[in-house]
């Protein structure tokens, strides 16, 4: 907004053309017979040239519904791929666990645990691992949150092949039917599709 160019103006074409091609495009809900609240996060390592701090994406479904999902450029440059995927795993924690209280304040059902799904086993092992070592000092804080939730049973996290993390949508740029296959996956639907 401070100094847009082209390749802003550009971007904006491409989403008002997408829009404009999918004017039916909703999430539905359905019942699935289940509860479970599973959290997605990945990033994109690095991914601004102009100041090298990555962007992440997750994304909370309840009972495999689409719920929350929020991609933010970091607030600070990672020095690894491994702490800036900590770093979303610590984020979407804390709206896991926003999440749970909400759905325990309006009295929705008892959610004994949820999932945190994540593509990067370095990132995986450091919220397993109890011992800090000095390579991970500056990430401790956001270790000790994550690692508490996982020892109190509130929290399992879970490895995905990055071939099918669906958070890429919130991160990376896709292709048409990479978008569209991710879209399909997460419940949305064409309303002006013919049946």
């Amino acid at each position: 907004m401070n100094s847009p160019c082209d390749s802003h103006w550009d971007v904006i074409i491409r989403i008002l053309r997408y829009i404009k091609s999918a004017p039916g495009k909703r999430l539905l809900f359905k019942d699935r017979g289940h509860e479970l609240i599973v959290g997605y996060t990945d990033i994109d390592y690095a991914g601004s040239p102009s100041n090298r701090r990555s962007t992440f994406g997750y994304y909370v479904l309840i009972g495999c519904n689409l719920v929350s999902w929020k991609s933010k450029k970091q607030s600070v440059v990672a020095r690894s791929n491994a702490e800036s995927e900590y770093r979303a795993m610590a984020v979407a924690t804390c709206e896991l666990v926003w999440t749970k209280q909400l759905l325990r304040e309006l009295k929705f059902g008892e959610i004994s645990q949820m999932k945190l799904v994540c593509d990067n086993k370095e990132a995986l092992h450091i919220a397993s691992n109890p011992v800090f070592h000095e390579r991970t000092k500056h990430i401790e804080i956001d270790c000790h949150f994550v690692r508490k939730k996982i020892i109190s049973g509130d929290i399992v996290t879970k490895f995905v092949k990055s071939s099918d993390q669906l958070a890429d949508i919130f991160t990376k740029c896709l292709t048409g039917p990479r978008i569209n296959y991710i879209c399909n996956k997460l419940g949305t639907y064409d309303l002006y599709a013919p049946a």
